[in-house]
């Protein structure tokens, strides 16, 4: 129950960045003491900041904080996807909570895997693997975000010809398809995806009730969605209308 009510606040503060202890309360119909309770282990684990009766995400874009969001949707998320690789693939991930679960999967299941990356997040986070070889692109440092864009990104990803590249979202949008909230990522994003054959979205099914700013513009070029058992009718035949095979993950 109360890693649910844990997601729950998080859901609130990624829609309104700051809130008062006391609207959270009264929003999840519990008492303040549980809800303060709820917030130290948040604040524990560097996802929020509390002031004056307030609680509000430390920073949007920490894919940490973004991890604890619908963990375990992510999480079985990640291990549907990596079906998707082989032992002794070279593939391309992209920044974002999914794909740094999905590294984290690929870096226990498979062998002699060559990871293509512009996350110096992810790049960290299974660098202690010794079952592949990280390949981190360079360019400019975003360090809220912990990714490399701009020119550079291209320039360096030139150098590769992959079969599949994985990407999260920020939502999705009707008219202009999957989208992202910056334009520098999303343009590393597309300059990343001209090098593979294929691209593969990761998100969970809540992603489809918003959407970001920037439309990612990669029709024809993305073949897989995978996302929860959640996902709606309507969705499923829309990604059936633009050519994208679903692969839903179900619970373990």
């Amino acid at each position: 129950m109360e890693n649910i009510r844990i997601n729950q606040i998080l859901e609130l503060l990624t829609d309104e960045n700051k809130m008062e202890v006391a609207t959270l309360a009264k929003k999840l119909g519990v008492s303040q003491v549980t809800i303060r309770k709820d917030l130290d282990t948040l604040e524990n684990r560097r996802i929020i900041v509390r002031e004056h009766g307030f609680a509000l995400l430390r920073n949007a874009d920490d894919i940490s904080g973004r991890m604890a969001y619908h963990y375990e949707a992510k999480k079985v998320i990640a291990k549907k996807a990596a079906e998707l690789v082989s032992d002794g693939d070279t593939i391309m991930i992209e920044s974002g909570s999914c794909c740094a679960l999905l590294a984290e999967e690929l870096a226990a299941s498979k062998k002699d895997l060559t990871i293509i990356t512009n996350s110096a997040f992810i790049a960290d986070y299974i660098r202690g693997n010794s079952n592949l070889q990280i390949i981190l692109l360079g360019g400019i440092y975003q360090p809220n975000s912990q990714v490399t864009v701009g020119p550079m990104v291209l320039q360096c990803a030139e150098n590769f010809l992959v079969d599949l590249f994985f990407i999260g979202t920020d939502g999705y949008s009707a008219r202009g398809g999957f989208t992202n909230k910056d334009q520098m990522r999303a343009q590393a994003v597309r300059d990343m995806a001209k090098q593979a054959s294929r691209v593969v979205v990761l998100t969970e099914s809540s992603k489809f009730s918003k959407h970001g700013i920037v439309p990612l513009n990669l029709k024809g070029k993305i073949k897989f969605l995978v996302t929860d058992e959640a996902i709606s009718p309507s969705v499923k035949a829309k990604m059936t209308d633009v050519g994208i095979c679903m692969i839903t993950a179900g619970k373990e």
